[in-house]
Parts: structure tokens; sequence; C-alpha cells
């Protein structure tokens, strides 16, 4: 391949598949650190930091991709689902989307983290303490009427056909 030194002059389909490695590599270092302090100081300590960043990666995410979408300050639940879609994560696991009247459920079916743990021999990753942080924080920044719970979540999985589930509801005002 010939040196290409900007952006610009990669094709659509190099340009996706770079996405694809910078969103691995993003998940990646996520990992590899939390590892890191998890092997030192234990699970309750990685979880503390995680918790502390995703408080405000979420909504670093969130604004960007908001801006990027052109999304109204108030962009409801059909905002929230095109934001869920480009979340830097999503192209690397397989969720589904269902808006009903005020309701969106968001069902991650596979999740790259757990079956990487699994696969690794390591306990699953006890998201929902941060995961509630995570998809709330999310949510509020697209639009600040909408409210979010665990449906099913490691450690709490009610829903063995997925990873994880969630609910967000849209409070009209």
């Amino acid at each position: 391949m010939e040196n290409v030194e900007t952006l610009s002059e990669y094709s659509k389909d190099q340009l996706i598949e770079l996405i694809e490695i910078y969103a691995k590599n993003w998940l990646a270092l996520d990992g590899v650190w939390f590892q890191s302090v998890e092997t030192k100081s234990g699970m309750d300590e990685a979880m503390y930091h995680d918790a502390e960043a995703w408080k405000r990666f979420t909504v670093i995410e969130a604004k960007r991709i908001k801006e990027f979408l052109k999304l109204p300050e108030q962009a409801g639940l059909e905002g929230l689902a095109q934001a869920l879609k480009l979340r830097f994560y999503a192209s690397l696991n397989e969720d589904k989307i269902e808006i009903n009247g005020n309701e969106l459920i968001y069902t991650m079916v596979r999740c790259r983290v757990q079956t990487a743990r699994e696969r690794k021999g390591m306990p699953f990753h006890p998201c929902k303490s941060v995961g509630i942080i995570e998809y709330s924080g999310f949510a509020k920044t697209i639009d600040s009427r909408i409210t979010c719970e665990a449906l099913s979540c490691y450690p709490d999985i009610t829903d063995h056909n997925c990873c994880c589930k969630w609910k967000f509801v849209l409070k009209e005002e």
C-alpha cells in the first residue's frame, strides 16, 4: 500500500475498516487499564475508577455524537436511538433497539467485553453499577427528560438471551 498522509486520501472502505480498528483499540485500552487496577488492587478498586471514568466520558461521547448528528436539545427517544448506534463500541457488539411509545428498550445481544473475559477464563465484569452511570449519563446528555434503568445486567441477570438490557423512558413535561 502506498504511503497515505491524510485520512481524506483513504477510500470509504478503508475508513470504515480504520473505524473498526479504532473501536477495537479503544475497547482494548479500556480493558487493559481496568485489568491492571483489578490485578493490583482488586475488583472493587477497579470498579471505583471505572465508574469515575464513565461519569465523565459518557457525557463527552454523547455531546460529540449529538453535535455530529445535529440533534436538537431535546432529541427524544429517536435521537437516543441514533446516538446509541454511533457509540465508540457500537460496531463491536451486537445490539437491538426497540421503541414503543415513550419507552426504548436497548438490548446488548452480544458484548465483546464479556465474551473476551469468558474466553480468557476471567469472571464476568460486574457492569450493572457502572452501566447505570454510563447509560443514564449518555441518555440525559441526549435529552434531559430521559431516565434509564437496568432490566438485566451482570450480576443481576433476568434475561439469559442477552448480555444486558436497558429501559429508557422519555418523561414528558
